[in-house]
């Protein structure tokens, strides 16, 4: 039998302690295939609705970002009231053994499931030998801290860029479908296309970010660009969005999905005495997005 070797989580983000877990698998599958089993939505959304985090992605974010870091198949598990409820073996039993067929499973070593988190690593073991499964604990790395969903996901609220592309080992991306705005960008020069920020994702603090613009399922190369995050003060805005001006475009991307990459925080959100004043930080965003864009080494 072909190795199918199956790792366990939510993976939000899809982080460097989620691509070690990844790794193991990859090693121990050899030509065989790495399978994961994820939840959606996250299980405190079901169990404990007011500690439910702001997600770094959305479930199509996850399945790219797993095959990305070497997965073959994703078993998105429906996580409703009745698979809460599940006792460990219940779980290992229906998604483990039935779903994933897995012949090996790949862990971190603080891995807890199963109703009320009652079963562990040692309780995967167990039933590993009933069911036919090899299971491997792995010590999610970290650098000062270990690397983790929450980690990242405070780093990006707090406008921490660095810390955010340190732990998921690529800059943060917000992916969505473009939708009307004002359309105030274009009458003062600098168009915008703007995505709403759902209520239940994770987003960059408020301020001004020097990225880049993707157009997903094409081949095209990623655009520079200067993106303002937050409900636009200067105008007494009210929606929380993001606003990704193209440099050098003038694209119509109304309804198109588009994927929205930071890459450097410029400066936090700031209410002019003028619209002129206004205006001129723009164009000075720009410049500075402009020179981190075309800087070596960013592609």
């Amino acid at each position: 039998m072909s190795p199918r070797v199956a790792i366990i989580g939510v993976f939000d983000g899809v982080h460097r302690g989620h691509q070690a877990l990844i790794e193991q698998a990859r090693s121990l599958a050899g030509a065989g295939e790495v399978v994961a089993l994820t939840f959606d939505p996250h299980p405190l959304t079901v169990v404990n609705p007011d500690a439910a985090p702001l997600m770094l992605g959305g479930i199509d974010d996850r399945i790219d970002q797993l095959t990305a870091a070497g997965v073959d198949e994703v078993v998105v598990v429906d996580f409703t009231t009745a698979v809460s409820e599940q006792s460990p073996e219940e779980f290992v039993r229906e998604f483990v053994h039935g779903r994933a067929r897995a012949n090996a499973v790949v862990v971190g070593d603080n891995f807890r499931f199963g109703h009320r988190a009652l079963g562990d690593v040692h309780t995967l073991e167990e039933l590993g030998g009933t069911y036919g499964f090899l299971v491997h604990d792995v010590d999610l790395r970290g650098d000062v801290q270990t690397y983790s969903s929450t980690r990242a996901r405070e780093a990006l609220l707090g406008g921490d860029l660095a810390t955010v592309t340190q732990v998921l080992g690529r800059p943060f991306s917000y992916r969505g479908v473009v939708v009307h705005g004002d359309h105030r960008g274009r009458t003062l020069g600098v168009p915008t296309a703007n995505i709403t920020i759902a209520a239940d994702r994770a987003a960059p603090a408020d301020g001004v970010y020097a990225g880049r613009v993707r157009l997903p399922g094409t081949h095209g190369p990623s655009m520079p660009a200067a993106i303002s995050v937050g409900s636009n003060p200067q105008y007494a805005g009210t929606e929380r969005r993001i606003e990704a001006h193209v440099l050098d475009e003038d694209l119509d991307l109304y309804d198109a999905e588009i994927e929205v990459e930071f890459l450097t925080r410029l400066r936090g959100q700031q209410v002019f005495d003028s619209e002129a004043a206004f205006i001129e930080q723009m164009q000075a965003d720009i410049r500075a997005a402009r020179a981190i864009g075309e800087a070596p080494g960013v592609s």
